[in-house]
């Protein structure tokens, strides 16, 4: 995979996150929103466990989850702030990064070996899957979740791809 594709997703990736936490804080449905929160809370989490990785740095996790839950404020902060650190380390990589190999452990102490690429798109595919997750959620309490779509943000982003 190329860096402008990977650039692509992580750009995607955040403006994903921020439509959802925009839906998310006009939610009042208290459970629903906690069910929410913990599962954004648990991507954010395995993304700062990736980013150490990527990083070779200890990331302190003892789980894929925290023990407290965030406030919808807090959690949207320190998500924003992480995927600013994504989009712009993607943006500095080169091919010959991307291939490089990385060795790490689990937060359940198993070893494991991703290349940089395979690392960056386990972080993109996992938190699509678990916005999905929010989504029916959402949908559960007849809220329209947002439409978290690559092919959506493009056309946000550049609108003059919408011309024939």
């Amino acid at each position: 995979m190329s860096v402008s594709m990977l650039q692509s997703l992580f750009g995607q990736k955040a403006w994903a996150n921020n439509e959802l936490f925009d839906v998310l804080a006009t939610v009042t449905a208290e459970a629903e929103l906690h069910t929410a929160i913990r599962t954004l809370n648990h991507i954010y989490v395995v993304d700062r466990i990736f980013r150490a990785h990527l990083l070779g740095e200890p990331h302190g996790y003892e789980a894929t989850n925290t023990k407290a839950t965030p406030t919808l404020a807090e959690l949207r902060a320190a998500v924003a702030e992480t995927d600013a650190w994504y989009q712009r380390y993607v943006a500095g990589l080169s091919d010959a990064a991307l291939a490089e190999q990385l060795r790490f452990r689990f937060t359940d102490g198993d070893a494991g070996t991703m290349s940089r690429e395979e690392v960056l798109m386990h972080v993109i595919t996992h938190g699509g899957y678990h916005r999905g997750n929010v989504g029916q959620v959402l949908k559960n309490i007849s809220v329209a979740p947002p439409r978290d779509l690559l092919t959506k943000f493009l056309h946000v982003t550049e609108p003059q791809r919408r011309e024939l």
